[in-house]
């Protein structure tokens, strides 16, 4: 370990600062692509022309793409190599299960810490959310909502938290462009953000939760096909997601 010393001469110990390794850049493009779609669910991860792409070699990219085997993103099947994986309806509940667990426990950090500039932000995003959800483009208001929640969880200041709620936001995306109707979004906002920001202003974290609850019941309803009367906005079929864009590999 490096080490300097002060004037005194007692030694002290200097820290190399983590940088970003080559292979937690291609993760990220990786994340990012499925949760945009450029990598449809279900579709095959050719190694080739991924690593083409980005500008790397296989290794790295093999390396990283056995992280999100580990976080459940990409399945690993003997014979097929990997693929993007599916959400089906009967995993939709579940994940919404540990959705419910970390965003509720998120809300119980923010109420305890009365903190006005967490429920700034997360009145700011709503209002995001709001104007995004007046047009007609799925994925601009599937983005926004997604973004609420996250900034929710992140608003608590729990690494841990933030860290499982990023895996959980692309699963939720995943099981969204999995659904059998193809990815659709509700077109009005659910008042249950409403009532949801009103409890956290109103430091009452038992109704905060209630109204998380709610929401995530109807968003279950939906993607499992039982609920047909709320009004969504669909994906053009013809919309082609972008292509990977080389990333500039830290130097040693």
């Amino acid at each position: 370990m490096p080490q300097s010393s002060t004037r005194t001469g007692a030694p002290i110990s200097v820290f190399r600062v983590p940088r970003t390794s080559t292979v937690d850049l291609i993760a990220i493009e990786l994340r990012n692509a499925i949760f945009s779609g450029a990598l449809p669910v279900g579709s095959q991860i050719g190694e080739v022309e991924i690593s083409s792409q980005l500008g790397v070699s296989r290794s790295p990219l093999r390396e990283a793409t056995q992280r999100l085997v580990q976080e459940g993103l990409l399945t690993a099947t003997p014979g097929r190599g990997l693929r993007v994986s599916r959400i089906g309806p009967e995993h939709v509940s579940d994940l919404y299960v540990a959705r419910l667990a970390v965003e509720s426990e998120a809300i119980r950090i923010i109420i305890d810490r009365a903190d006005p500039e967490a429920l700034a932000l997360l009145e700011k995003q709503f209002e995001a959310l709001v104007e995004v959800s007046e047009g007609t483009d799925a994925r601009s208001i599937g983005d926004a909502d997604i973004a609420f929640h996250q900034k929710l969880v992140d608003a608590a200041g729990s690494r841990r938290l933030s860290h499982y709620m990023s895996t959980l936001i692309i699963e939720t995306r995943i099981a969204s462009f999995s659904s059998p109707d193809g990815y659709a979004v509700r077109r009005s906002v659910s008042p249950t953000y409403t009532t949801l920001l009103d409890a956290i202003r109103n430091a009452d974290a038992d109704a905060a939760v209630s109204a998380l609850a709610v929401q995530f019941d109807d968003a279950v309803s939906r993607l499992v096909g039982k609920d047909a009367e709320v009004e969504t906005v669909e994906t053009p079929p013809d919309a082609v997601p972008p292509s990977f864009e080389p990333i500039d590999a830290p130097r040693a």
